[in-house]
């Protein structure tokens, strides 16, 4: 296995070649990735089953499929994202133009975690190589089989002087975050983000940080329940509620609560039977550790639905929880687990207050069919990401900006978005030599100073 910094040496060197920049370079290895996951997609389902018990539909819905939508993407808007951008020149530089470059930073070190393992390296890679950047691969340790194929994959098919992955635990990110990359993309927990953060400071290299925390859902008394019910059970039980934008926690209005939660009740029912240990469609806990978390986390409140578990086989069942305090053990941290505590609620403006005294989410989602009701959450509070009557869904949208907000991360991809969050705007104005206007020039006179009042306002 190759040394980090022998690796990153040799990526400076390539980068340096300018081979990166060509965008016929940059589609060829986007075309080469994707031809590559398609040969090796029964693979990918082994190892997702492996690692997180996902089901084939699963693992193509939430992973392989969205890979493979933001490839066709790039492939099919890189030529035009990639373009030089005329803008606008103000008439005091006349005669010039302006324009706006993307050009790629250099060695970028992609840092991804276990939940959705594939999904969360590959697609920011996709983004860094369509900007025209070499890139160093750290996939999540837990998840060890998507990693270790992710390694051979990439490392078999690619030099390391463009693409290389490393797996292992803690002392590689150290080391790794101890090297100074051109950028970092990292998604993991705010915990993490913070320390990541920190070490990229020390070289002042730009980051994103694509974190987590916990993302309120809303009941509003207009919802349509059954709708609602369906969309937030499968929101919140998908990965076994592994999933960074998972509805974390409920907000029921107390008018609607009993039917809401009969419904919701129903849902669980009909997607995974009265028995989901049995269902080859509801995943399991990543580890013993995580199952052991998620245990205590429940030993607080009345287990309304659900509570079932089994520590060997990594199994907890959906479960709803009721008499939830905001102090409790359950509210302090991200869940990302398959439970969900319900609160209710008589007027929206307790719901803001709430949601607005703690870090800001990731994702919000809110089910009403009023109106004021939907303005009202959209311009008094704040987050990430947002859906209206559905769960998880903007994030698969590859036009909409997917990212965080102060505790819940910075900066944002998908799409374009991730073309240009590994692109550097550099802004060229050219400047004619048929006209040298004088006014600007020692020594200044009075007729000068108002001109140049006249001139910028």
């Amino acid at each position: 296995m190759s040394n980090i910094k022998t690796v990153l040496q040799k990526q400076k060197v390539f980068f340096k070649t300018n081979q990166t920049k060509d965008l016929k370079f940059r589609l060829k290895k986007i075309k080469k990735l994707k031809k590559i996951i398609q040969s090796n997609e029964k693979e990918i389902f082994k190892a997702l089953k492996k690692d997180l018990g996902k089901s084939k539909f699963e693992s193509y819905a939430s992973e392989i499929g969205i890979v493979y939508e933001e490839i066709d993407l790039f492939l099919k808007n890189l030529k035009k994202w990639a373009k030089p951008k005329k803008t606008k020149t103000p008439l005091v530089h006349f005669p010039a133009k302006s324009l706006i470059y993307s050009e790629p930073f250099g060695s970028a070190l992609i840092m991804s975690p276990w939940n959705y393992p594939f999904q969360l390296i590959i697609n920011p890679l996709i983004g860094a190589i369509g900007a025209g950047n070499c890139a160093v691969l750290k996939p999540a340790e837990f998840s060890s089989h998507t990693s270790r194929l992710i390694q051979k994959l990439i490392n078999q098919n690619f030099k390391p002087q463009f693409l290389y992955v490393f797996i292992g635990g803690k002392e590689t990110n150290q080391e790794l975050l101890a090297e100074k990359f051109d950028y970092i993309f990292f998604t993991g927990s705010p915990f993490l983000g913070r320390i990541v953060m920190e070490k990229a400071s020390k070289n002042l290299t730009p980051v994103t940080l694509e974190l987590g925390g916990k993302s309120p859902c809303i009941v509003e008394k207009s919802a349509d329940l059954k709708k609602a019910a369906k969309r937030i059970a499968w929101g919140k039980f998908l990965n076994a509620g592994q999933t960074c934008t998972a509805p974390d926690y409920l907000f029921v209005q107390t008018k609607i609560k009993k039917l809401f939660i009969k419904e919701l009740k129903t849902a669980i029912k009909q997607f995974y039977s009265k028995e989901p240990q049995k269902s080859s469609d509801f995943p399991r806990i990543i580890n013993q550790k995580h199952w052991e978390r998620l245990d205590n986390l429940m030993q607080k409140g009345k287990i309304a639905f659900g509570g079932q578990k089994e520590k060997k086989g990594l199994f907890i069942s959906p479960t709803i929880i009721e008499n939830i305090k905001p102090k409790d053990p359950i509210m302090q941290e991200e869940i990302f687990g398959p439970l969900l505590p319900v609160f209710d609620f008589s007027k929206i403006e307790e719901v803001i207050d709430f949601i607005s005294d703690r870090p800001k989410p990731l994702a919000l989602y809110l089910f009403t069919q009023k109106k004021s009701v939907k303005q009202k959450i959209i311009r008094e509070t704040s987050c990430g990401g947002m859906c209206i009557n559905e769960t998880i869904m903007h994030v698969a949208n590859p036009y909409l900006p997917f990212g965080g907000v102060g505790n819940s991360g910075m900066g944002r991809y998908h799409g374009k978005f991730s073309f240009d969050t590994f692109s550097n705007p550099k802004a060229v104005l050219e400047k004619s030599n048929l006209i040298d206007v004088p006014l600007r020039y020692p020594p200044y006179k009075k007729l000068n100073y108002k001109l140049v009042r006249k001139i910028l306002g």
